[in-house]
Protein backbone atom coordinates (compact mmCIF):
# COMPACT_ATOMS: atom_id res chain seq x y z
CA UNK A 1 0.00 0.00 0.00
CA UNK A 2 1.54 3.03 -1.03
CA UNK A 3 1.66 5.97 1.58
CA UNK A 4 -1.19 8.14 -0.15
CA UNK A 5 -3.29 5.00 -0.22
CA UNK A 6 -7.20 5.95 1.53
CA UNK A 7 -10.12 4.10 1.60
CA UNK A 8 -13.02 5.69 0.06
CA UNK A 9 -16.47 4.37 2.12
CA UNK A 10 -19.30 3.67 0.45
CA UNK A 11 -22.84 5.35 2.00
CA UNK A 12 -23.61 1.65 3.18
CA UNK A 13 -20.67 1.63 4.92
CA UNK A 14 -22.22 4.43 7.15
CA UNK A 15 -25.94 2.92 6.96
CA UNK A 16 -25.92 -0.89 7.61
CA UNK A 17 -23.04 -0.40 10.76
CA UNK A 18 -25.74 2.09 12.33
CA UNK A 19 -28.98 -0.18 11.66
CA UNK A 20 -27.01 -3.65 12.28
CA UNK A 21 -23.70 -4.07 13.61
CA UNK A 22 -22.25 -1.31 15.35
CA UNK A 23 -25.31 0.91 16.97
CA UNK A 24 -23.87 3.77 18.38
CA UNK A 25 -24.87 3.00 22.00
CA UNK A 26 -23.53 -0.64 21.42
CA UNK A 27 -20.28 -0.13 19.81
CA UNK A 28 -19.00 3.62 19.65
CA UNK A 29 -15.55 2.56 18.61
CA UNK A 30 -16.39 1.87 15.14
CA UNK A 31 -16.99 5.78 14.59
CA UNK A 32 -14.08 6.75 16.98
CA UNK A 33 -11.92 4.53 14.43
CA UNK A 34 -13.53 5.94 11.70
CA UNK A 35 -12.77 9.67 12.73
CA UNK A 36 -9.11 8.44 14.16
CA UNK A 37 -8.00 6.88 10.54
CA UNK A 38 -9.51 9.86 8.98
CA UNK A 39 -6.54 11.80 10.08
CA UNK A 40 -4.16 10.97 8.21
CA UNK A 41 -6.69 11.33 5.45
CA UNK A 42 -6.68 7.22 5.16
CA UNK A 43 -10.44 6.78 5.69
CA UNK A 44 -12.40 9.35 3.54
CA UNK A 45 -15.76 9.26 1.76
CA UNK A 46 -16.97 12.00 -1.19
CA UNK A 47 -19.88 15.05 -0.99
CA UNK A 48 -22.43 12.90 -3.43
CA UNK A 49 -22.12 9.85 0.14
CA UNK A 50 -22.91 12.68 2.43
CA UNK A 51 -25.78 13.85 0.27
CA UNK A 52 -26.92 10.29 0.29
CA UNK A 53 -26.35 10.10 3.77
CA UNK A 54 -28.21 13.63 4.75
CA UNK A 55 -31.09 12.20 3.11
CA UNK A 56 -31.90 9.93 5.86
CA UNK A 57 -31.99 12.87 8.17
CA UNK A 58 -31.68 10.36 10.87
CA UNK A 59 -29.30 9.74 14.29
CA UNK A 60 -26.76 9.09 12.37
CA UNK A 61 -26.43 12.29 9.75
CA UNK A 62 -26.36 13.50 13.08
CA UNK A 63 -23.49 12.09 14.52
CA UNK A 64 -21.77 12.75 10.92
CA UNK A 65 -22.77 16.32 11.28
CA UNK A 66 -21.50 16.33 14.44
CA UNK A 67 -18.43 14.23 14.63
CA UNK A 68 -16.68 14.30 11.22
CA UNK A 69 -14.54 17.20 9.90
CA UNK A 70 -15.99 18.14 6.23
CA UNK A 71 -13.03 16.89 4.84
CA UNK A 72 -13.75 13.46 5.32
CA UNK A 73 -16.03 13.95 2.38
CA UNK A 74 -13.81 14.60 -0.29
CA UNK A 75 -15.05 16.91 -3.43
CA UNK A 76 -16.19 14.82 -6.31
CA UNK A 77 -16.35 18.22 -8.72
CA UNK A 78 -11.99 17.75 -9.43
CA UNK A 79 -11.20 17.23 -13.63
CA UNK A 80 -9.63 14.25 -13.24
CA UNK A 81 -12.86 12.76 -10.82
CA UNK A 82 -15.24 13.89 -13.27
CA UNK A 83 -13.49 12.68 -16.15
CA UNK A 84 -13.06 9.18 -15.07
CA UNK A 85 -17.08 9.68 -13.70
CA UNK A 86 -17.83 10.00 -17.75
CA UNK A 87 -15.96 6.82 -18.76
CA UNK A 88 -17.81 4.98 -15.83
CA UNK A 89 -21.47 6.33 -17.86
CA UNK A 90 -20.21 5.59 -20.98
CA UNK A 91 -19.39 1.93 -19.74
CA UNK A 92 -22.61 1.43 -18.23
CA UNK A 93 -24.74 2.66 -20.99
CA UNK A 94 -22.64 0.20 -23.60
CA UNK A 95 -23.43 -2.67 -21.37
CA UNK A 96 -26.36 -4.23 -22.63
CA UNK A 97 -26.36 -6.89 -19.57
CA UNK A 98 -28.06 -3.45 -17.45
CA UNK A 99 -31.79 -2.79 -17.64
CA UNK A 100 -32.77 1.12 -18.54
CA UNK A 101 -33.83 1.13 -15.44
CA UNK A 102 -30.67 0.48 -13.92
CA UNK A 103 -28.80 2.54 -16.02
CA UNK A 104 -30.74 5.37 -14.89
CA UNK A 105 -30.68 4.80 -11.08
CA UNK A 106 -26.54 4.90 -11.57
CA UNK A 107 -26.66 8.23 -12.82
CA UNK A 108 -28.73 9.51 -10.21
CA UNK A 109 -26.97 7.96 -7.32
CA UNK A 110 -23.08 8.62 -5.57
CA UNK A 111 -21.64 5.00 -6.25
CA UNK A 112 -20.11 5.58 -9.71
CA UNK A 113 -18.43 8.85 -8.61
CA UNK A 114 -17.13 7.28 -5.76
CA UNK A 115 -15.34 4.22 -7.93
CA UNK A 116 -14.63 7.42 -10.29
CA UNK A 117 -13.11 9.17 -7.08
CA UNK A 118 -11.36 6.14 -6.50
CA UNK A 119 -9.72 5.60 -9.77
CA UNK A 120 -8.34 8.95 -9.71
CA UNK A 121 -7.09 8.98 -6.13
CA UNK A 122 -5.66 5.44 -6.20
CA UNK A 123 -7.70 4.49 -3.44
CA UNK A 124 -9.69 1.36 -2.58
CA UNK A 125 -13.69 1.48 -2.45
CA UNK A 126 -15.09 -0.27 1.09
CA UNK A 127 -18.72 -1.46 0.43
CA UNK A 128 -20.98 -3.89 1.41
CA UNK A 129 -21.63 -4.76 -1.76
CA UNK A 130 -20.35 -7.55 -4.34
CA UNK A 131 -19.92 -8.85 -7.48
CA UNK A 132 -22.22 -10.13 -9.58
CA UNK A 133 -21.53 -10.96 -13.33
CA UNK A 134 -25.17 -11.60 -13.93
CA UNK A 135 -26.94 -9.00 -12.64
CA UNK A 136 -29.75 -6.63 -14.47
CA UNK A 137 -31.50 -4.54 -12.10
CA UNK A 138 -28.48 -2.26 -10.75
CA UNK A 139 -25.16 -1.68 -11.36
CA UNK A 140 -22.94 -2.65 -8.25
CA UNK A 141 -19.96 -0.96 -7.30
CA UNK A 142 -17.99 -4.20 -7.24
CA UNK A 143 -18.87 -4.85 -10.94
CA UNK A 144 -17.52 -1.21 -11.82
CA UNK A 145 -14.18 -1.56 -9.85
CA UNK A 146 -13.67 -5.00 -11.64
CA UNK A 147 -14.16 -3.15 -15.03
CA UNK A 148 -12.25 -0.25 -14.34
CA UNK A 149 -9.23 -2.06 -12.46
CA UNK A 150 -10.11 -0.37 -8.56
CA UNK A 151 -9.73 -2.23 -5.67
CA UNK A 152 -12.43 -2.89 -3.64
CA UNK A 153 -13.17 -4.85 0.11
CA UNK A 154 -15.32 -5.24 2.42
CA UNK A 155 -15.88 -2.71 5.49
CA UNK A 156 -14.36 -5.67 7.70
CA UNK A 157 -12.13 -6.00 5.64
CA UNK A 158 -10.87 -2.43 5.78
CA UNK A 159 -10.63 -2.88 9.95
CA UNK A 160 -8.73 -5.39 9.73
CA UNK A 161 -5.93 -3.94 7.46
CA UNK A 162 -6.01 -0.76 9.97
CA UNK A 163 -5.64 -3.15 12.86
CA UNK A 164 -8.80 -1.77 14.36
CA UNK A 165 -10.03 -3.97 17.47
CA UNK A 166 -13.41 -3.31 19.46
CA UNK A 167 -12.88 -4.22 22.96
CA UNK A 168 -15.15 -5.29 25.88
CA UNK A 169 -15.11 -3.83 29.34
CA UNK A 170 -16.76 -4.65 32.18
CA UNK A 171 -19.24 -2.96 33.85
CA UNK A 172 -18.22 -2.07 37.33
Amino acid sequence: MTKNHSYVLDANAFIQPHRRFYPFDICLGYWQALRWHHKPSRVLSIDRVREELERGEDELFEWVEINLPKTFFASSAELDVVSWYRKLVEWVNAEEQFLDRAKQEFATAADGWLVAYAKARNGTVVTFEEFDPNVHKRVPIPNLCQAFDVPYISLFEMLRRLGVRFTWKAKK
